[in-house]
């Protein structure tokens, strides 16, 4: 797996997705639910139906406006969720900072379980459709948000038509200078020559992972993906929505471009923790809150494509006896659908 971060143009730490935290702090953008929903939050642009994603985290309800228009059904991830802005778990005197950590991290993952139940399902049911309906699976993540989407590539256990679909200088964090993978983000129109030069058809389902679902490229991408007929799940923080402003010209995020929406409920800055000794928050959760999120995802679908007769295209460990021999039947069979082997 690779891991290296970028150059050029930004400079503040890197956030889940390579969002400069330093730049964290923005005002508006689009209303979310509890009020009316933002450029199709949730609600995939065309229309259709939103399911509420959860409880925000000040404790109302999320959005579950109908859309206008003809379109598929969309399921809202829930409204914003995360802390503000400074949202790490002080205090704790006595506690050890490691169980603090541990503590936060599980937190946000029941809340992910219990909150974001009908959007992991509806997700689940998009990858079952197109892995029983002759479909190809991608994810895409930038930043540290691309360890979340290789984490179900070539996975043991893991649905083996599942491709990575990779932007130079964007997917991991082994660029240098560094900073370069941020400056990309940004960049108008690097989606579309992505896309354009990419196996994706029709009936495809992408996965876009982005912590702060406001740069150029994860935008970009949903909004490119749905035009060429492909379903879009979105994983992001919807807090960002709420609280910073989108650096697409649409002045729309990620969220807003999508079929179903799953809401990490990270808090903006991806920092849970602060001690009165240390000057920044600390403590970022987004990978591995994330990467269960996704995981969530990817079991639905394998039980969903069980109950209805269809035997997934799993893969098993090489380091299993048995494994490579079980994966090579896999790859001979679903050879046309897999992308990372040639």
């Amino acid at each position: 797996m690779s891991h290296g971060m970028a150059a050029g143009g930004s400079d503040g730490a890197r956030e889940g997705d390579g969002t400069p935290v330093k730049d964290a702090t923005g005002t508006g953008a689009s209303p979310e639910a509890g009020g009316s929903p933002a450029a199709g939050g949730g609600v995939a642009s065309g229309g259709g139906t939103a399911l509420g994603g959860g409880m925000a985290a000040g404790g109302a309800a999320g959005s579950g406006a109908a859309g206008s228009g003809a379109g598929a059904a969309a399921v809202g991830g829930a409204a914003g969720s995360g802390a503000g802005v400074g949202g790490a778990v002080g205090g704790g005197a006595g506690v050890p900072v490691a169980e603090r950590y541990l503590d936060a991290a599980i937190d946000l993952l029941r809340r992910v379980r219990d909150e974001e139940a009908p959007a992991i399902t509806a997700a689940g049911e998009l990858i079952a459709d197109a892995v029983a309906g002759d479909g190809r699976l991608f994810a895409f993540g930038a930043g540290h948000s691309s360890l979340a989407a290789q984490d179900v590539v070539y996975r043991a256990g893991g649905l083996a038509l599942m491709n990575l679909l990779a932007v130079p200088g964007v997917v991991g964090v082994d660029v240098m200078p560094a900073t370069l993978g941020s400056a990309l983000e940004r960049v108008d129109g690097l989606a579309a020559a992505v896309l354009d030069s990419s196996p994706v058809r029709p009936g495809d389902v992408l996965v876009i992972i982005s912590l702060s679902g406001r740069n150029a490229l994860p935008v970009e991408m949903a909004m490119n993906a749905r035009a060429l007929g492909l379903k879009v799940i979105g994983v992001t923080s919807v807090a960002y929505a709420t609280q910073t402003k989108s650096r697409h010209m649409s002045g729309t995020f990620l969220k807003d471009h999508c079929d179903v929406v799953l809401d990490s409920k990270i808090a903006i800055g991806d920092a849970e923790l602060s001690v009165d000794s240390v000057d920044a928050p600390f403590g970022p959760a987004s990978t591995a809150v994330t990467s269960a999120l996704v995981q969530a995802v990817t079991a639905t679908a394998v039980a969903a494509l069980g109950s209805r007769g269809v035997q997934p295209p799993l893969l098993r460990s090489g380091n299993v006896d048995g494994g490579h021999d079980w994966n090579g039947r896999i790859f001979a069979e679903y050879g046309d659908r897999i992308f990372y082997r040639h």
